[in-house]
């Protein structure tokens, strides 16, 4: 079962980020999110840049059939781009989020409720939708204790 915390408005400052993007067929994005973590993974350590937070995926449209997004990392500086590693950002402004707890496969339940909330203050999404891992995935995982923060950012 699928549940939510009460949403909130949020004010963010942009972060610094290390990223693989990607357009992506919907049926490839874990083997999308597994490739980009390993180069990921391997391109901070050569470079000696530390990871600062739990890994995202930054979904720069609504995802259909495929998605175009940025997977990475919270950096404490930029990386020199390394192949399809390349320093980005999460953006800045207000951001409607929430604390999804549950499987990954029923993020969009969770974000369809995120959308409703914000219609329901009388606000827009506007940008950009991202997704912070709060809990590893790992094989003996329980999938529903899964913590996923879901943040939508406002139309201005």
């Amino acid at each position: 079962m699928t549940q939510q915390d009460e949403p909130e408005i949020v004010t963010v400052e942009s972060v610094t980020t290390a990223v693989v993007h990607g357009t992506v067929p919907m049926t490839e994005l874990t083997d999308f999110y597994d490739s980009s973590f390993h180069t990921l993974g391997r391109v901070l350590g050569e470079q000696g840049v530390t990871m600062v937070g739990p890994p995202f995926g930054l979904y720069l449209a609504e995802p259909t059939d495929t998605v175009e997004l940025e997977v990475g990392f919270r950096t404490d500086r930029l990386i020199e781009t390394d192949g399809e590693a390349h320093a980005s950002m999460l953006p800045e402004g207000r951001v409607a989020r929430v604390v999804h707890t549950g499987s990954y496969e029923t993020l969009g339940e969770s974000w369809g409720r995120l959308a409703s909330w914000i219609l329901h203050q009388g606000a827009s999404p506007g940008g950009p939708m991202w997704e912070v891992y709060l809990t590893e995935p790992t094989p003996d995982a329980d999938p529903t204790a899964m913590q996923t923060e879901l943040n939508w950012r406002l139309a201005d």
